[in-house]
């Protein structure tokens, strides 16, 4: 099933997708499982599409961009993107990639990351960090905010202050305080002019989430 997965889905590198998606996800965060992959893999092509790179290192960064799980809650999370690429690089070693593709498909991995905060400095790595981003807004974002919220044991909302007019925010314990503390900031950061189109959609769609969870509620 994996094997025909990435043979219709990541043509023309199946080959290469078909070695690297055993390696693509760890442990069992269903916001970062290979549907997420595959979102991220269309939403990098789309972008590729209108402003170009080298769709192999794309297709080996998104494969391997969360090849290392760590929880959003872990002190360890700022490190992730550079564990996964540490761990990305010696897989590529492994299948006989040049250094230079290695590195680049690395920092793509260690820059696609809004906690790493590190900035991207190819093509490849802007394309990245902007199609694993547009998966954090729009409708699938706001799913993923409510899953994550789950769980970590959080709630869905203060009720006595759900729009947090006379409080600090606080998405640890309410998962509608993420919109605002990270979810709505999102789309001022994209690095790439598609990046940017597709951002403004997905956050229009984002706010219209919030704006009807709060009316029913």
């Amino acid at each position: 099933m994996l094997q025909n997965f990435t043979a219709q889905v990541f043509s023309p590198h199946e080959v290469l997708a078909a070695q690297l998606a055993p390696f693509a996800t760890e442990g069992d965060d269903g916001s970062h499982d290979l549907a997420h992959i595959l979102r991220v893999f269309k939403n990098a092509m789309r972008i590729q599409a209108s402003e170009g790179g080298d769709t192999r290192i794309l297709t080996a960064a998104v494969l391997l961009h969360d090849c290392v799980a760590v929880e959003k809650n872990s002190p360890m999370r700022a490190q992730a993107s550079t564990l996964a690429a540490r761990k990305a690089s010696g897989i590529l070693k492994d299948l006989g990639w040049n250094a230079d593709d290695i590195s680049a498909a690395a920092h793509a991995i260690a820059a696609h990351s809004f906690s790493a905060n590190i900035q991207p400095a190819t093509l490849e790595a802007r394309i990245l960090q902007d199609a694993d981003r547009l998966d954090a807004i729009g409708m699938v974002g706001a799913a993923r905010c409510f899953y994550i919220a789950g769980r970590l044991g959080s709630g869905l909302y203060d009720p006595i202050d759900p729009k947090a007019e006379n409080r600090a925010l606080d998405d640890k314990l309410f998962a509608i305080d993420h919109f605002h503390t990270k979810l709505f900031k999102l789309a001022d950061g994209f690095q790439t002019t598609t990046g940017r189109r597709l951002a403004r959609e997905r956050h229009d769609r984002l706010e219209q989430v919030l704006e009807m969870f709060i009316d029913e509620i």
